[in-house]
């Protein structure tokens, strides 16, 4: 499991994708997010704009990280 700090409140899922470095573009994290290829606290999540907060742990095609 990764760790992946942020220093604001939250960040979106599509921008936590692209600032964990699983994308390099707004539109692949938006196509993975969209083909339910992404959990959020072990959830399926659909919504590109779902906040993340510290303590959240993300999934993505099996890579698993957590916000502090």
């Amino acid at each position: 499991m990764k760790t992946i700090s942020i220093n604001t409140e939250y960040i979106k899922l599509d921008q936590f994708i692209k600032w964990a470095d699983v994308v390099s573009t707004g539109a692949e994290a938006k196509i993975l997010i969209y083909d339910g290829c992404v959990k959020v606290n072990g959830e399926t999540e659909l919504r590109r704009g779902k906040k993340l907060r510290k303590g959240d742990t993300i999934e993505v095609d099996g890579d698993k990280f957590v916000i502090e």
